[in-house]
């Protein structure tokens, strides 16, 4: 059952006073999680997501990078997305880090999918404050940040048939697993046989959409293991 979501306001301080809607999940006090959206914006997907996360005990919290504006088609979500003020975004999530502390998180991690799987680790390096990253299927242009000098823990998790060249396919995870490695930061990086992008859209929503833009079949197993193993990573740096 699908848990209630309530809108927020959050004040990023910086060039100037910005507001931005958010929507938050889950019982005060827990630790937090910021949830990064897709590049379709804040829809049903993400939203679900959150939802799970929070039953697992935590509270989570969407940041509205889009402000409002929702991609229902794959044109629309790519115009979104490549529209976004990326380093904006990332403030955008250190001002959601900080709302959660300042309402009774004693930790904070992020995580975030396809677009918001890039932010996950741009924010493992330049936003401060938090405890532990958690990745799917994204990684932030260079120009942006550098896995290499991120400040905390992270996990990152891809399909072995993603065909996102340079975003989240199969060698562009494992570059990610070698450079994390290399640079011994405290990482997993795991990469599921039969699936493609986006693979953890379980909805039948989610489902149907994933068949229709090409990404591939479902496979609930996958899904599975790889909650699992984010509940393990966050256990072990949140709670």
């Amino acid at each position: 059952m699908a848990l209630i979501l309530e809108k927020v306001k959050i004040v990023r301080n910086g060039d100037g006073k910005i507001e931005f809607d958010a929507y938050v999940v889950g019982k005060e006090g827990a630790p937090g999680i910021v949830v990064i959206q897709e590049w379709w914006g804040i829809d049903f997907e993400i939203k679900k997501h959150a939802s799970d996360i929070a039953s697992k005990g935590y509270r989570a919290l969407i940041p509205d990078l889009y402000r409002g504006k929702v991609g229902l088609e794959v044109a629309e979500a790519q115009h979104l997305s490549q529209g976004l003020d990326w380093p904006g975004a990332v403030a955008d999530i250190a001002a959601s880090a900080k709302w959660l502390k300042e309402h009774g998180s004693p930790k904070v991690g992020v995580t975030g999918f396809c677009m918001g799987g890039a932010l996950s680790l741009a924010s493992a390096v330049r936003v401060p404050g938090i405890d532990a990253v958690v990745a799917f299927y994204g990684t932030p242009p260079p120009e942006l940040a550098d896995p290499t000098e991120s400040k905390v823990p992270v996990q990152a998790h891809f399909g072995e048939e993603d065909t996102m060249k340079g975003l989240s396919d199969k060698e562009t995870a494992k570059a990610l697993e070698e450079k994390l490695k290399k640079a011994n930061i405290p990482s997993e990086v795991y990469i599921y046989p039969k699936v493609g992008h986006a693979f953890m859209n379980s909805s039948p929503e989610g489902i149907e959409r994933n068949k229709a833009v090409g990404f591939g079949e479902h496979h609930q197993e996958a899904v599975n293991l790889a909650w699992s193993r984010f509940e393990s990573w966050f256990a072990k740096y949140l709670q």
